[in-house]
């Protein structure tokens, strides 16, 4: 008899479809003890396991095996050898440390199967057999979504051409909000009603804390993230009716008062395996072929989803383990305690405070957010790739191995030197001012750079671009701000005023 062991990112049916025998799950604490996650991050983790659990065991006594242990490795090794057909398979984990582990269990001994990768759209073997065929040329997103399309015939027309004639809506997609507005006027995504078993789990993570066995960062509660299944499908429901329309034109814009805005709120379940981002895209394309909802918002969200999260999946495993070592820039300053403890109130500056609170608060925070403000002012500040890799993978209750080393190693904060972004994504509070409300509030202006009142993205970016000028200066798409550095009169001040300032809080 063969039992499937499925990881806390396995917890959808698609990871089940083809097997009707026993089900093993391990909960480890020591996971939570290594190292400071937040708390809502954790809390969400193992509502959706003992979720899972509570469904598999009502479909039958046997059927799932559910252990609290210290370590994946102690509940594999003693399981009993009763009969040679006794095996373990497993869905390809997410992440190399978890495929170390399976692989060493196997090298002892044990009989374990590795299964391919499910939960992405492109497989691997897909993504391998384009990666071969771009003979030596850069893997660009952009290429990689196009090939995705094609192969899938996700809006795509008869004719072989993408739907609107266009494969791309960028464009159309990065309004600023609205003038005025506090929030975009969308209808709020449904919120989960916690049960037991969220009791339970709360009460568990506050014990492990009294103990001392655990620490975390963050709040949490109530839960604001789906759980089940069911939960997860709801969110998506009411998404693509309610929220979809609206979501291209201002997905990356940013509003205090609205930190949903129009997004999906489906990367936490959908990273825990609740959905299958092929049924995610399938709804969001027939929403378009029905009309309810535009083509440009439709594209956008397609985009995310089979396009940049299938792409950074991939890369993570094309590019190898080492990859999360690299460091183009070579940036080394630690990560500074104010940033990594969330703590919003140490800074004067209007969008770095408040984004941590966000954090803080709920564990999320949309793409631009994490992006132009947390990932630009990293950057800005010479702080070490991998630090700022591990703080978002702790931080963020989507945050996983795969999704944060390309997102954060590659995009965020440029440290393999342009292998999968072609500049360094960070900007002058300009870029802040006109695609948030975070100014409006701020004692800081975006337009100066040097003084009291001056705004730490607008000095830091010129202090960033100063300090890597002959790294850049050769980019085609960085040359242009390069030699902008040479119209500033104050910048020998500047320089000096954020070094001074190094990693403190501005």
């Amino acid at each position: 008899m063969t039992t499937r062991w499925l990881f806390g990112d396995q917890l959808g049916p698609h990871f089940l479809d083809d097997h009707e025998g026993p089900v093993l799950m391990v909960e480890s604490r020591r996971v939570f003890a290594r190292r400071r996650f937040h708390r809502a991050k954790a809390h969400l983790v193992l509502s959706a396991m003992r979720h899972r659990a509570a469904e598999l065991a009502g479909e039958g006594a046997g059927r799932i095996t559910y252990v609290h242990s210290s370590t994946y490795a102690e509940v594999l090794r003693r399981r009993p050898r009763r009969r040679q057909a006794d095996r373990i398979e497993v869905v390809q984990p997410t992440s190399y440390a978890a495929v170390r582990l399976v692989t060493r269990l196997a090298d002892e001994g044990l009989d374990v199967d590795r299964l391919p990768a499910r939960g992405f759209v492109t497989s691997r073997a897909d993504f391998g057999q384009w990666a071969q065929g771009r003979d030596g040329k850069r893997l660009l997103m952009e290429d990689f979504y196009r090939d995705a399309r094609r192969r899938t015939g996700v809006l795509m027309e008869g004719d072989g051409e993408p739907a609107g004639g266009r494969w791309n809506y960028d464009k159309d997609n990065r309004e600023p909000p609205p003038k005025g507005a506090s929030k975009l006027g969308v209808a709020e995504p449904p919120w989960p009603v916690e049960d037991e078993i969220d009791s339970q789990v709360r009460d568990d993570l506050d014990r492990w804390e009294a103990d001392g066995d655990v620490a975390f960062v963050g709040r949490d509660g109530p839960r604001l993230f789906a759980a089940t299944r069911a939960e997860a499908l709801a969110v998506l429901d009411h998404f693509v009716e309610h929220r979809l329309p609206q979501f291209g034109s201002h997905e990356d814009a940013i509003l205090e008062g609205d930190p949903w805005m129009a997004h999906s709120v489906i990367s936490a379940p959908m990273n825990l395996g609740l959905l299958d981002p092929r049924e995610v895209v399938d709804r969001a394309e027939a929403a378009y072929r029905s009309g309810s909802a535009p083509l440009a918002s439709v594209e956008g969200f397609v985009r995310q989803v089979m396009g940049w999260r299938d792409y950074v999946w991939h890369l993570y495993w094309h590019f190898g383990e080492d990859y999360r070592r690299r460091n183009h820039l070579s940036h080394r300053r630690k990560l500074p305690d104010w940033f990594a403890g969330l703590d919003g109130s140490t800074t004067r500056a209007r969008c770095l405070s408040h984004t941590l609170d966000s954090v803080a608060e709920r564990g999320w925070v949309h793409h631009i957010p994490r992006l132009m403000v947390l990932g630009s002012y990293a950057l800005q500040r010479g702080w070490a790739p991998d630090q700022v890799t591990d703080w978002f993978h702790r931080s963020f209750v989507d945050g996983y191995d795969w999704v944060m080393v390309p997102n954060v190693i590659g995009m965020s904060q440029h440290a393999d030197g342009g292998m999968l972004a072609t500049k360094p994504y960070t900007s002058g509070g300009a870029y802040i001012d006109k695609m948030s409300d975070h100014c409006s509030s701020c004692e800081l202006n975006p337009r100066v750079r040097v003084g009291e009142d001056a705004c730490p993205f607008t000095a830091g970016y010129w202090w960033f671009l100063d300090r890597h000028r002959e790294r850049l200066e050769g980019n085609h798409r960085m040359a242009r701000a390069v030699k902008g550095l040479d119209r500033l009169t104050d910048l020998d001040e500047l320089v000096a005023q954020e070094e001074a300032r190094g990693s403190s809080p501005p």
